[in-house]
């Protein structure tokens, strides 16, 4: 896949954006979080994946642990013919999952409700989306 193929995969995913970061990086995100990087000065790609599929995509050729983001089961294919065309495709789908199921995931927070009898402070739970 060339860069105007994966520019418009990604795309394709409901709710994704593009930025252009760090100069030469465009970054596709869901729900402000980033899930595939594609630079474009110098074509590579970066995207979040399974332990399994980390472990197993940085034992090929090509393929490493993405800087600073490798300890967060992210990869970077050195070059865009790394992996097969339909692989890719796979794999960039895969990370958009699983960055949007973290992305949508409600925080907690606790919130203080007033004194009640004899002085004790009771709290209450709630979701926040």
């Amino acid at each position: 896949m060339n860069t105007d193929e994966i520019r418009k995969f990604c795309m394709s995913f409901p709710g994704a954006t593009e930025k252009l970061q760090w100069g030469d990086a465009v970054c596709f995100k869901i729900g402000g979080k980033m899930f595939v990087v594609l630079g474009l000065d110098n074509p590579r790609l970066s995207f979040k994946c399974t332990p399994e599929a980390f472990a197993e995509l940085i034992e090929r050729e090509n393929i490493r642990p993405s800087p600073y983001l490798g300890r967060h089961n992210w990869v970077m294919l050195e070059r865009l013919d790394a992996v097969g065309n339909q692989e890719l495709r796979q794999l960039m789908r895969q990370s958009y999952e699983l960055v949007k199921a973290k992305a949508k995931q409600p925080t907690k927070t606790v919130v203080p409700r007033k004194r009640g009898k004899a002085g004790s402070r009771r709290t209450r739970t709630r979701l926040i989306s």
